[in-house]
């Protein structure tokens, strides 16, 4: 079985009470759409959860983007001492400033001039939700599952990214029980900048390490 949800348990296809709706009446309902369906209703029957929690998960879902790995590098680029508690701890820094990650295990990997690093999930699609919200799309395919791991250099040009020759390129692969985001080096011209215009500037590509953040305009 696969180490992480399957992405057809997420909630694409439910109205904001958390039931279903068929977006295209002549499409039949998937194996897991149905699965979902079922699974639901007899939790909810058993009295395990109720319609209005779902529907409050859902919310809690929807809320999570990578707007929040963001305002976790800002501050990082701004405060010494919470980098350094970042780079030792991720989950607990992340807790820190109110994200709650669950129990997974966070690391954070620092980008430098010497090293670069490359996120991947090789065996599917784990990926540090909570901070950066769903993972896209490319990520989950089995070509960059792949190719991160035995090409990385030639994954990254493709990404519009060419590193020196002088630079490394260590790629970390996800697990079911532990999670990474990529602390990237903080760009050129923004020191002084306020963490909230920092976090501007912060990717969600840049957290995989696909990409860098934007330059200060």
């Amino acid at each position: 079985m696969p180490h992480d949800h399957p992405d057809h348990f997420h909630h694409e296809g439910m109205s904001p009470s958390g039931h279903p709706y068929r977006q295209d009446n002549d499409t039949p309902l998937t194996y897991w759409q149905r699965m979902e369906i079922a699974v639901r209703e007899l939790l909810v029957e058993k009295g395990v959860t109720t319609p209005a929690e779902i529907a409050a998960q859902i919310d809690l879902m929807d809320s999570r983007s990578p707007i929040n790995g963001a305002a976790v590098v800002a501050r990082a680029w701004t405060d010494p001492g919470f980098k350094a508690r970042l780079l030792a701890n991720a989950g607990d820094a992340a807790r820190e400033m109110g994200f709650d990650i669950g129990p997974l295990h966070l690391v954070a990997v620092e980008n430098t001039d010497e090293v670069h690093n490359l996120i991947v999930c090789t065996l599917c699609s784990c990926y540090p939700r909570n901070l950066l919200g769903l993972p896209p799309d490319w990520y989950k395919t089995r070509a960059y599952r792949s190719r991160a791991v035995r090409e990385p250099r030639k994954v990254l040009e493709e990404f519009g990214l060419t590193l020196p020759e002088k630079t490394t390129v260590r790629v970390h692969d996800s697990t079911a029980d532990m999670r990474y985001i990529v602390l990237p080096a903080q760009p050129p011209g923004s020191e002084g900048m306020s963490a909230a215009e920092l976090a501007a500037l912060v990717t969600r590509d840049s957290m995989i390490g696909t990409g860098l953040p934007r330059h200060p305009e």
